[in-house]
């Protein structure tokens, strides 16, 4: 069994100076956010080959980045690093790697090389705590999301936040929808080989609720199952699924802008369809949403709750924004825990 090293967080990058932008995109609106997505669809009316449109939107949506934000920094001192690899197709086989690893040797292979993560590991002294994976959104790598990782630390959680490829220190691509569910996958199953007794939970912000729902649809679907089977709880070993500031499909959020009447989302290649997926999640589910989000709309965050199977709950925070409903509403979420999840009053200090 891997002990996961006790060394603290040393970020690989130096603090934003003042000429650089306070986080995106606190101060601009969801136009702004969304429109290189109207950008993509326009320019595939005039385009021939759909695979660079697919990759256009792919770095418009994820915005890969090794950055992160001064206050992400800050936060993010003291947790642990984690290392997680896995042979692409094969995340359920994901193991634990020592060190960053290094470049792979030039010339011909006979196989991909390994896909390596980057996490950031929060610890409860006590062993039976409940492990909560932390799946973030777009633009900043995994300390953009620190501050997050701490408040459900001090609900009682042993904190896993992780890296998809292209973010941080993870393995350099350009990720998609179909990456980002897959190194999910290979984070969750590396939590259940380390802490196989402990009830394991998901939350996934913005982006990552979306990769989330995808994520949780897959691991609480029986193996002999069809894939539109809906799974039993009892089969799950998801003990929940916790999503923020999310949505239904990227598709949904084109038709909340401005633009959203013209008739681009057949130009979509990355949907991030979660209202259709999470209608598999057999565990129970918690929607969070702030009221003053202008990013994604809290209708979009109410839609995807009532497309969830029961047992479930939504929570809307009054006054919270896309950036700041977890601190807004960290009473109610805390509260939220204890009814939906049932978590003992002892886990959530």
């Amino acid at each position: 069994m891997f002990t996961v090293p006790t060394a603290p967080h040393q970020p690989s990058h130096p603090p934003l100076n003042r000429a650089q932008p306070a986080p995106w995109p606190r101060q601009r609106g969801a136009a702004r956010y969304w429109a290189p997505l109207v950008l993509a669809a326009l320019v595939a009316l005039g385009m021939a080959g759909c695979t660079t449109l697919d990759e256009q939107q792919r770095r418009w949506i994820f915005q890969p980045s090794d950055r992160t934000w001064s206050g992400g920094l800050a936060a993010a001192q003291g947790m642990q690093d984690v290392w997680i690899q896995f042979q692409p197709g094969q995340p359920e086989q994901a193991r634990t790697a020592q060190t960053p690893a290094a470049p792979p040797a030039a010339g011909p292979r006979l196989a991909p090389p390994p896909v390596q993560l980057h996490a950031l590991w929060l610890p409860q002294g006590d062993a039976a705590a409940p492990v909560l994976l932390y799946l973030h959104g777009a633009r900043w790598d995994v300390r953009g999301s620190a501050h997050r990782m701490r408040r459900m630390h001090e609900m009682g959680f042993s904190v896993l936040g992780v890296d998809y490829r292209g973010f941080g220190q993870s393995t350099p691509a350009l990720p998609s929808e179909a990456s980002a569910v897959e190194d999910a996958l290979a984070a969750w199953h590396w939590l259940g080989q380390q802490w196989p007794q402990a009830q394991r939970y998901v939350f996934g912000h913005s982006l990552g609720g979306a990769v989330a729902v995808q994520m949780a649809a897959r691991v609480t679907a029986a193996p002999t199952e069809a894939p539109t089977a809906a799974p039993t709880a009892a089969r799950s070993p998801l003990a929940g699924l916790i999503v923020e500031g999310s949505f239904t499909s990227i598709a949904d959020v084109f038709k909340t802008l401005r633009w959203g009447w013209l008739p681009l989302q057949p130009f979509i290649t990355q949907r991030f369809d979660a209202g259709q997926q999470i209608t598999r999640v057999a565990a129970p589910v918690l929607v969070v949403h702030g009221s003053e989000d202008r990013l994604i709309k809290p209708e979009l965050g109410r839609a995807l709750y009532d497309k969830a199977p029961e047992p479930k709950r939504f929570l809307l925070v009054q006054g919270g924004s896309h950036h700041n409903t977890n601190a807004v509403g960290q009473d109610q979420v805390r509260a939220a825990l204890t009814e939906l999840f049932g978590l003992p009053a002892v886990a959530l200090r």
